[in-house]
């Protein structure tokens, strides 16, 4: 399925849709290029997960992997483009929990994240730059 968003409130739109579709254990992976909007979406998605339109969702790309609580469960938000080998993915502890909501950046860098994926979600800037384009395959 594709979409077009128009606007940051039509990524806070698919967000929630998205948020309220998952289900404790779900790894949902996020693809595209820097500026894509990839955690745009990931702070949508958190922020109706938590039920908190102001929650403070920083990207992880420092932190690796950003944890949260939330009435659905445990969410972990991860951005694994600093990762220099596929091997440690392992590290992070993505998957340790089965009952986490996992959301994940740049999962290229961990390929074998592909086979467990409940959603991958492309995110690509349109040719003329304006919005963005999500392309949605549910598993």
């Amino acid at each position: 399925m594709d979409r077009l968003l128009a606007d940051p409130e039509a990524t806070d739109a698919l967000g929630a849709e998205l948020a309220a579709s998952l289900k404790p254990g779900d790894l949902v992976l996020l693809l595209g290029d820097l500026g894509a909007g990839k955690t745009a979406l990931a702070r949508a998605i958190i922020r109706t997960l938590a039920g908190d339109a102001d929650l403070d969702v920083p990207s992880p790309t420092f932190a690796l992997v950003q944890p949260y609580d939330t009435p659905k469960g445990a969410v972990l938000h991860a951005d694994l483009y600093r990762l220099g080998d596929p091997r440690e993915v392992d590290e992070l502890g993505l998957l340790d929990n089965p009952a986490a909501i996992v959301l994940v950046e740049w999962p290229e860098r961990a390929p074998e994240l592909f086979d467990t994926a409940k959603l991958i979600v492309s995110l690509a800037i349109p040719p003329n730059g304006e919005g963005r384009t999500a392309t949605l395959e549910r598993r």
